[in-house]
């Protein structure tokens, strides 16, 4: 019987998702997947992806150091101390070919308790700027896959064993891929989509509609709006809209953004790793407003990539104003062309393979771990 592969990943969509691909691509070649999370990623796996409700799941001990003093820098400790015991407890069980991490400081754990007992494992790292807890674990791990071949922050032991591999985007995202750019012209409805989630609801609430407000009376009577808001802020922003004579469906989460996806001409959002990944797969042109305190500023990183390939355009948010907005804005909607030679090279960017590469690497480590099983049943046998 073929060992599992374990993936471990942080509780949020631009760790999950990457993970539930290559978990999918994994599944169809005939392996089985464990999941190992926290509290949080089991909840998100739970609501937000199928896939991973058919996944052997376990949720161990973990805490994020950030902001929290030397008091808090020992709790982290401790707590990622206790998890990686849970861990190393649960990979003695499973006795994996592999392990994998997709970052995030829930991932810690596992990945350490996975080193210690010497098992195949690789990280996989989404940003452009390789991430704190993959850059911890980096100097162990047999495998190191990025999703950008310029990925900075990359140490000289790891760049040794560094790959491209692209980011893995979910199937739905995926299907998108030989979609063509939806038609546009001036008597067809503009449709413009707006996701931010957490990190970027609440400034998208506070100048997306003001921004369209400002725009000729023509040319909001031509917008089919789609926005994410958090819950506080969505009747504010609804009235907003019916003030300004533009059509809209808000919602704090849509569980068929996919679709939305591929029928939008435009796209506002922020820059993590997930989202410029399954714009640069569907083709979709954009305005990316990186998270202004993102760790090591990864998120300016990841928009750059898009935005040199014309896939973008990229906005600070210190500069992310109404007037600014509505100035870009107004351009795009008098340029369809520009729109769509943004998508397609938009498209051009994107990593069309990533999952299959991804899995082509894990499939190479497993190897190594049946021959430790091997040597290890043989010194059982002496």
């Amino acid at each position: 019987m073929r060992r599992p592969v374990v993936l471990a990943a942080g509780g949020t969509g631009g760790h999950m998702f990457p993970a539930e691909a290559l978990g999918v691509e994994l599944t169809a070649r005939g392996r089985k997947i464990v999941l190992v999370t926290d509290k949080r990623g089991v909840a998100f796996g739970a609501a937000h992806a199928a896939f991973w409700q058919g996944v052997e799941t376990y949720a161990v001990r973990s805490a994020t150091p950030a902001g929290r003093g030397v008091r808090g820098l020992a709790r982290a400790a401790f707590e990622t101390a206790l998890g990686a015991a849970e861990a190393s407890r649960l990979l003695r069980r499973l006795e994996p070919a592999a392990v994998v991490g997709f970052g995030g400081y829930p991932s810690l754990p596992t990945m350490l308790a996975a080193v210690r007992r010497r098992l195949p494992s690789a990280v996989h790292e989404q940003n452009a700027v390789l991430g704190r807890v993959n850059r911890v674990i980096a100097r162990w791990v047999s495998a190191v896959a990025l999703a950008q071949s310029e990925t900075r922050g990359v140490p000289r032991y790891a760049a040794q064993k560094a790959t491209q591999t692209g980011n893995p985007v979910r199937a739905a995202v995926k299907q998108l891929r030989g979609a063509p750019y939806p038609h546009l012209d001036a008597h067809v409805p503009f449709r413009l989509l707006v996701i931010g989630g957490s990190q970027g609801a609440q400034v998208f609430a506070l100048v997306v509609p003001a921004a369209l407000a400002a725009l000729p009376v023509a040319a909001r009577r031509r917008l089919t709006v789609t926005q994410q808001c958090r819950p506080e802020d969505i009747e504010a922003v609804r009235a907003q809209y019916r003030e300004a004579g533009v059509a809209v469906d808000l919602a704090t989460f849509f569980t068929d953004l996919p679709r939305r996806l591929g029928d939008a001409h435009l796209v506002i959002a922020r820059a993590g790793a997930s989202s410029v990944s399954e714009l640069a797969c569907a083709g979709r042109p954009a305005i990316l407003v990186p998270l202004p305190h993102a760790v090591d500023d990864h998120q300016t990183a990841n928009a750059h990539g898009l935005v040199r390939a014309g896939g973008a355009i990229a906005m600070a948010q210190a500069t992310f104003a109404p007037a600014a907005l509505t100035a870009v804005l107004a351009e795009l909607l008098a340029d369809p062309a520009r729109l769509v030679t943004m998508a397609e090279r938009a498209r051009n960017a994107g990593v069309v393979d990533a999952e299959t590469r991804l899995a082509d690497l894990v499939e190479r480590l497993a190897p190594a771990a049946a021959a430790g099983a091997r040597c290890r049943g043989a010194e059982q046998a002496a």
